[in-house]
């Protein structure tokens, strides 16, 4: 999840979506939000929704 979402960020960024300082603060709020007591509802929540898209067959 971490590469995707460094993927995504990359291409905001050098598509002009995002400047590079709302970038620098997201990415330091996503690092401080980690370390709360939020983190593993966080995971749990982003793992459920992974294993809901997994389950999906077309």
């Amino acid at each position: 999840m971490v590469l995707l979402f460094a993927v995504i960020l990359v291409v905001l960024i050098r598509g002009g979506s995002i400047k590079p300082g709302p970038a620098l603060v997201a990415v330091l709020f996503g690092f401080f939000l980690a370390s709360t007591g939020m983190a593993p509802s966080i995971n749990r929540f982003m793992n459920s929704i992974a294993d809901t898209i997994n389950k999906i067959s077309f």
